[in-house]
C-alpha cells in the first residue's frame, strides 16, 4: 500500500488555547490572517513546513490555514477540532504514482498571468494543488475540469496535463508534490510534446520548501 497525501482547510479563531500537531511530514500555507507555529510568526502567503511535532497558536484575529500532509497508508484522517475550530478535510489521494528511492517534499505556489497556459505537460511525482486565486481548467483523461478559488485537485505526475487559466484575471495555486530527492532545486515539469519546448513558460514560481522526507510506514 502507498502513502496518502491529504489537503485540510483549518480555521481558527483569535484566543483559540494553542495546539500541538502530531508528527508527520507537512506544510502550512497561511490563507488568510496570521498564526505561529514553532515560535515563527507567519502572515498572509507565508508557508512552513516540518516533520516532527509542531505547536499551533492562531493570530489575535483568527487564522485560516492550508495543511498538506503526508501520511502513512490506511491512515485516517485529522481534521483539528475544539471550540472556535472549523477543520475539514479537502482532498486525500492514495500515492500510486509516488517515486521508489529517496524522497523530496516540495511546496511551491504557481502563478499565471491572465489568460496564461501550461502546454501538455508531466511531472516526477504526484501532488496536490488548491487554487488560491482566479480560475483555471485543467485537462486531463480525456476531461476537462475549472476551478475557483479553494478548489482543490489531485495530480498524478504520470499523466499528460493542460491548465488554462482564467482570461481575465491573474490565477495563482498552491502545490505540494512528492518527489525523487534528486529533483532537490530542479525543475520536476517535463514537456509531452516537443514542439512546445520552444513556447515560453508563462507560470511564475515561488518555492517555499524543499526538503526530504522518510517514506511514511
Amino acid at each position: 500500500m502507498q502513502p496518502i497525501l491529504r489537503l485540510y482547510e483549518d480555521s481558527l479563531s483569535g484566543g483559540v488555547p494553542p495546539m500541538q500537531l502530531p508528527a508527520l511530514a507537512r506544510m502550512i500555507f497561511v490563507v488568510h490572517g496570521a498564526a505561529t507555529l514553532d515560535g515563527k510568526v507567519l502572515t498572509d502567503g507565508e508557508a512552513w513546513h516540518g516533520s516532527e511535532s509542531a505547536r499551533l497558536e492562531p493570530g489575535k484575529d483568527g487564522v485560516t490555514l492550508w495543511r498538506f500532509e503526508l501520511t502513512a497508508p490506511a491512515s485516517n484522517g485529522d481534521p483539528l477540532s475544539g471550540p472556535g475550530v472549523r477543520s475539514c478535510e479537502k482532498l486525500a489521494a492514495v500515492l500510486e504514482t509516488i517515486p521508489q528511492g529517496e524522497l523530496l517534499l516540495r511546496g511551491d505556489s504557481v502563478g499565471f498571468p491572465p489568460g496564461g497556459c501550461a502546454h501538455l505537460h508531466r511531472h516526477s511525482g504526484p501532488g496536490i494543488r488548491c487554487l488560491l486565486e482566479g480560475g483555471i481548467r485543467i485537462d486531463t483523461h480525456g476531461r476537462s475540469t475549472s476551478y475557483g478559488p479553494g478548489c482543490a485537485w489531485y495530480e498524478t505526475g504520470s499523466d499528460p496535463v493542460f491548465a488554462q487559466a482564467a482570461a481575465d484575471r491573474p490565477s495563482r495555486f498552491i502545490r505540494v508534490m512528492i518527489l525523487p530527492r534528486a529533483l532537490t532545486g530542479k525543475s520536476s515539469f517535463q514537456f509531452v510534446n516537443e514542439d512546445d519546448k520552444a513556447k515560453p513558460r508563462v507560470q511564475q514560481y515561488k518555492v517555499f520548501v524543499d526538503a526530504p522526507v522518510a517514506r511514511p510506514t
